[in-house]
């Protein structure tokens, strides 16, 4: 049984490569920029009045298929 990791926001950009403003622009659709939004980017969790996190498993799947789609592509 292993433990659930959270992940905070700085974590997440040194494992995915992204930076802060990319992270948040997978998660929330704009118009101005429709495709920096990405409906499969893991959404954080709550972990206070203003801290997130995200869970460490699912960042993992993520890239897994991210590596999986570029592979194909290519």
């Amino acid at each position: 049984n292993m433990a659930t990791v959270i992940l905070r926001r700085i974590e997440v950009e040194r494992r995915t490569g992204l930076s802060r403003s990319a992270i948040y622009g997978k998660l929330k659709q704009n118009r101005n920029k429709p495709t920096e939004f990405d409906p499969t980017f893991p959404k954080p969790v709550r972990l206070g009045s203003q801290a997130v996190g995200w869970v460490e498993s699912e960042i993992e799947e993520w890239l897994q298929k991210q590596i999986t789609k570029s592979r194909a592509a290519a």
